[in-house]
């Protein structure tokens, strides 16, 4: 189940991106580079044009860890569940991580200009605003549970500049379904 919450997640970052770029001009759809991975995302290709016909930069989903709950979302603990089989609920807790081209220096040193650092910054606000609706609007709708997955929305930060990268994280903790104790154990 950890893997199918972070295809959703990831599905519904990337179509959210899509559906902004049409509506605002010169703001960038889903990176070309979209993909789960393993551990702390490497910042490998936030200004690679892939193969120019889809946005640079890199969208990442990862698995940072478990937590278990019996109240959720009201209530986490840093250690998960039971040997005696007490009514605890899994959680994951995803990154999502999107990047960008920041800009840097030109050929000769000189610093981004104003309008090359206000327009860097007009698209992380708009990544940001679009991560966070594609959390509140498509994510919910990924599940057959009644009322989707529950989940709770983590902290949400720019990243960088670093390198040539500047980008958004979001943390997201999510609900996942609950393991019954194999017959003949009793609680």
């Amino acid at each position: 189940m950890i893997h199918e919450t972070a295809e959703a997640l990831l599905a519904c970052v990337c179509a959210e991106l899509t559906l902004t770029a049409t509506r605002i001009d010169e703001q960038p759809g889903c990176p070309c580079r979209s993909c789960i991975v393993p551990g702390t995302p490497a910042w490998d290709r936030c200004g690679d044009d892939c193969s120019g016909s889809t946005p640079p930069g890199q969208l990442t989903v990862n698995y940072v860890s478990m937590i278990s709950t019996s109240n959720f979302p009201q209530e986490t603990r840093d250690v998960l569940g039971s040997r005696n089989c007490l009514p605890i609920r899994p959680a994951a807790e995803f990154l999502i991580t999107l990047l960008r081209c920041a800009p840097g220096p030109d050929q000769d040193g000189c610093p981004p200009t104003c309008e090359e650092l206000e327009q860097s910054a007009r698209i992380l606000a708009v990544d940001a605003a679009s991560i966070w609706n594609a959390l509140q609007c498509c994510f919910p709708g990924t599940s057959t549970a009644r009322r989707g997955q529950t989940f709770v929305m983590g902290q949400q930060r720019v990243v960088g500049p670093d390198g040539e990268c500047v980008g958004i994280e979001q943390r997201v903790t999510v609900s996942l379904p609950s393991c019954a104790c194999p017959e003949g154990e009793s609680p």
